[in-house]
């Protein structure tokens, strides 16, 4: 496909790009590869494909989730520098 420089300030113009004459065509020229890739792509035969959410193979790493015996309260709370009933005393943050 051919890309006119002015095709790319028009580009550039919407993405609110200011490009000095050299960028632009630096500019043309890439974007003139680019749209030949995609030009490119959309002649490969994907007839009998069928549509992926993913190439690769993919299944849960997760362990499974379940319970397990975890602290009791009074050894969570036994290195807490303020302790009020069952839970941590901190400084109030908010007034």
């Amino acid at each position: 496909m051919s890309l006119t420089v002015d095709d790319t300030r028009w580009v550039a113009h919407l993405a609110r790009l200011q490009l000095a004459d050299a960028e632009l065509a630096t500019m043309t020229r890439q974007l003139g590869a680019i749209l030949d890739y995609v030009t490119q792509l959309q002649q490969a035969r994907t007839d009998n494909v069928e549509p992926l959410a993913h190439p690769l193979p993919i299944h849960n790493v997760f362990r499974d989730d379940s319970p397990a015996p975890s602290l009791s309260v009074d050894a969570a709370l036994a290195n807490a520098p303020q302790r009020r009933d069952n839970f941590f005393a901190v400084p109030a943050v908010l007034d």
